[in-house]
C-alpha cells in the first residue's frame, strides 16, 4: 500500500505517519508538506531513514508538482491533513486559507481522479458545525448537524468538505471525511492553548485566558485520532462523514488550572479577560 500524506510535517499529520509506519511497516508513506510556519521537518527525524518513507517539499496547490509526484509514486490512497488552521490568522488573511484549504483540496482530488486512487480521505474539523449553547451541556455534534461556520477558517474547511462530497457524487471518487475535535499531544504547535499554557507556566509567565475561560472544548488525544483515521481509511464507507470526538469536554479555565496543578505552579499566573 502506497499512501500520500499531505501536511505530514504538521502536528496531527506527523503523528499519523508515525502511527502508520509502526503499525504497517510494509506500507510506503510519502509525506507532502509545504513547510509553512506550522510544519516542522525535524519532527519527522525518527522516520527519515526509513526506506518506506519519503518527504517531498511540495505545495498542494501546485498542480504540476502534485501530478509529477503521483506519476512517480503511484499512490493507492491519499490522506489530506494539509490545511491552514488558525482562526485568528484566517481573520487577518482569509485568502491564504481559501487557496490551501479549498484549491489545494481540489488539486489533490483531481490528481486522485487522474491516477485512479482507491481512497481519498479528507481530514476536517468539528468547527464547521459552529458552537453549541453553553446552557445545553447535553448536546453533541452529530454527522447530521447542519454546517454553521463562524470564521474564514471554518468556512474554508466546510467548503472543502462540500467539494469532496461533490467529487464523490459527480465523479464517483471514493472519498471519506473525518471531523475531529481539538487535538492535544506530542508535537503540538506552540501557539495552541495547551502547549502555550505549559510553556508559559514553566517560564512563570502569565497565562492569558479569554472569554473568562468559560468556552468549552472537547479534547481528543492525537494518537486516538490517528487510530480512528486508520480505521476509517481501511474500513469506512465511501461517501460518509465521520465525527471523531474524545468525550472530554472541559472549560478552558479548568484546563489551565489542571496544567498549573500538574506543574506545581500557582493559579495566580492565570489572567482572565472578558474579551
Amino acid at each position: 500500500m502506497n499512501i500520500i500524506v499531505t501536511g505530514g510535517a504538521g502536528f496531527i499529520g506527523s503523528n499519523f505517519i508515525f502511527h502508520m509506519l509502526k503499525k504497517y511497516p510494509e506500507y510506503r508513506i510519502v509525506c507532502v508538506d509545504k513547510l509553512t510556519y506550522a510544519g516542522n521537518l525535524s519532527t519527522l527525524a525518527p522516520v527519515m531513514d526509513n526506506p518506506n518513507f519519503r518527504f517531498s517539499k511540495t505545495d498542494i496547490c501546485d498542480r504540476e508538482a502534485i501530478y509529477k509526484l503521483f506519476e512517480e509514486e503511484h499512490p493507492d490512497m491519499v490522506v489530506n491533513f494539509a490545511a491552514e488552521s488558525h482562526v485568528d490568522r484566517s481573520i487577518e488573511n482569509p485568502e491564504v486559507f481559501l487557496d490551501t484549504n479549498i484549491k489545494g483540496t481540489a488539486v489533490m482530488m483531481d490528481a486522485c481522479r487522474k491516477y485512479g486512487i482507491k481512497r481519498y480521505h479528507q481530514v476536517s474539523t468539528d468547527e464547521v458545525y459552529g458552537d453549541l449553547p453553553l446552557d445545553r451541556p447535553d448536546l453533541f455534534f452529530t454527522e447530521e448537524t447542519p454546517i454553521h461556520t463562524s470564521s474564514p477558517y471554518s468556512s474554508s474547511k466546510a467548503g472543502a468538505d462540500l467539494l469532496v462530497l461533490a467529487y464523490y457524487r459527480t465523479y464517483g471518487l471514493p472519498v471519506t471525511i473525518s471531523r475531529c475535535s481539538n487535538n492535544y499531544g506530542p508535537y503540538h504547535f506552540p501557539e495552541k492553548l495547551i502547549p502555550l499554557m505549559i510553556a508559559n507556566a514553566l517560564a512563570d509567565k502569565s497565562l492569558p485566558v479569554y472569554g473568562e475561560g468559560l468556552n468549552v472544548r472537547d479534547w481528543l488525544y492525537v494518537e486516538d485520532h490517528c487510530k480512528a483515521i486508520d480505521l476509517i481509511i481501511h474500513n469506512g464507507k465511501v461517501g460518509e462523514v465521520y465525527n471523531i470526538g474524545g468525550h472530554n469536554e472541559m472549560k478552558n479555565i479548568d484546563i489551565v488550572k489542571i496544567i498549573c496543578k500538574e506543574l506545581g505552579k500557582p493559579e495566580s499566573l492565570i489572567t482572565v479577560s472578558a474579551k
